[in-house]
């Protein structure tokens, strides 16, 4: 397989949605390998006869997979299923020892690594405060957490470290300024190639992607909202970003930036116009309660608990949320999205006031000639760039990538 810029493997098949099919035809174990792990993900358990009836494989075909994949350790036996005529049917399902995967997220105010297992189970994180991130630092704190948390793991499970995902805001150097930092140090990102550093210190694969690609691949992998096949994604971090989804899967574009809803333009409340990431971020409430003499600290230090000004808070919800509907009808207009999902790193509760909100300021644009989209809360917040980089090398190692064309020629 051939490595493309951004990390990512060509496995040739990138395009429009597969149809879930299988060959019975030498030599396709592999997609055949890969067809089978994804579906028993999709579905938490299935039988070889359930497989077989949704790939289109030979019942022997499916055995031999299946055994190869218990053998490995990546697939595990359930209890029989007894009642029908028959041999009683045994679900199969994914083995959470079977294989574990590391996410790096590389914030403007942390980085976080999780070590996550094949369940898509955290099974440890390490988390770095910063006033902004420097190429060092970040690679240093990635070799020792991601030491730690493979010596954490009992010593025959650490062999089966898969990769490391990084989801990274895109040209930090564009935004010294509203970071607050020297820009010498934010530049020296222009000539840091981050993957390739940690590609070449760590002995498994290392992809990247996007931080606002990677959570919404995120909500895709590992969320449990109800999803429609077509959908604009809003992450709401210290800059607000986006992705898109179409056909089920994620879409980042030949460059990797699809999705780049920051820079949408939107109008202010005073009239003026202003790009989305100016109204509809965090940074903009950090700017906003220090301003108002009071500390910003909780907005990093605990995402879940917010103890901040009523008021402060309620005037950025009312200004995000205005902002967030105006690039919402945007983006209607160019793809006919069924909805918009909104995430972010915040509280809950801060969260759906900003969906609630979002909806009426929605209603009161005039969207003559689209439909209007479904609303949807996101579910998985500060999480969702994290899980998001740890679901790069699962999705590249054992998955079958939606956007995957047709599957093998047959």
């Amino acid at each position: 397989m051939q490595r493309l810029p951004n990390g990512q493997t060509d496995k040739g098949t990138q395009g429009a949605a597969i149809a879930m099919r299988g060959t019975n035809q030498s030599g396709m174990r592999a997609w055949n390998e890969r067809l089978v792990l994804t579906l028993v993900r999709t579905h938490k358990a299935l039988s070889k006869a359930e497989i077989s009836r949704q790939t289109g494989l030979s019942a022997q075909t499916v055995s031999v997979i299946m055994r190869a994949l218990e053998q490995d350790g990546l697939l595990q036996r359930g209890e029989p299923v007894r009642g029908r005529v028959g041999q009683p049917s045994v679900p199969m399902s994914l083995a959470s020892d079977g294989a574990f995967f590391l996410g790096l997220k590389i914030g403007r105010r942390s980085c976080e690594l999780a070590l996550l297992d094949f369940h898509g189970v955290v099974r440890g994180r390490r988390v770095r405060r910063h006033m902004w991130p420097t190429p060092a630092s970040v690679l240093d704190f990635a070799l020792l957490a991601s030491s730690e948390l493979i010596e954490s793991l009992a010593i025959d499970l650490q062999a089966r470290v898969a990769g490391l995902g990084i989801a990274t805001p895109f040209r930090m150097w564009d935004w010294a300024a509203d970071i607050g930092a020297p820009e010498e140090e934010i530049t020296a990102w222009r000539d840091c190639d981050i993957r390739s550093d940690l590609d070449h210190a760590l002995p498994f694969p290392v992809l990247l992607q996007n931080d606002a690609n990677a959570a919404c691949g995120a909500e895709l992998v590992f969320g449990s909202a109800q999803l429609p096949t077509d959908f604009v994604y809003f992450y709401v971090g210290f800059f607000i970003g986006g992705g898109i989804v179409l056909n089920g899967a994620l879409f980042t574009g030949r460059n990797g930036n699809a999705g780049a809803l920051g820079s949408m333009p939107v109008h202010a409340p005073d009239g003026t116009r202003v790009q989305l990431i100016d109204l509809a971020s965090i940074s903009v409430l950090e700017r906003a309660l220090i301003d108002r003499g009071e500390s910003a600290e909780p907005l990093w230090s605990d995402p879940l608990n917010w103890a901040l000004d009523a008021d402060v808070l309620d005037t950025w919800l009312e200004t995000a949320a205005e902002a967030i509907a105006q690039a919402t009808v945007a983006s209607l207009s160019v793809m006919d999205f069924d909805a918009a999902v909104i995430d972010g790193w915040m509280p809950p509760s801060v969260r759906s006031q900003l969906v609630i909100r979002t909806k009426a300021a929605l209603a009161r644009l005039d969207i003559a000639g689209l439909e209007p989209p479904a609303l949807i809360e996101g579910t998985l917040g500060p999480d969702a760039r994290t899980l998001g980089a740890a679901a790069l090398p699962l999705t590249d190692r054992y998955m079958i990538d939606r956007a995957a064309q047709n599957g093998p020629a047959d």
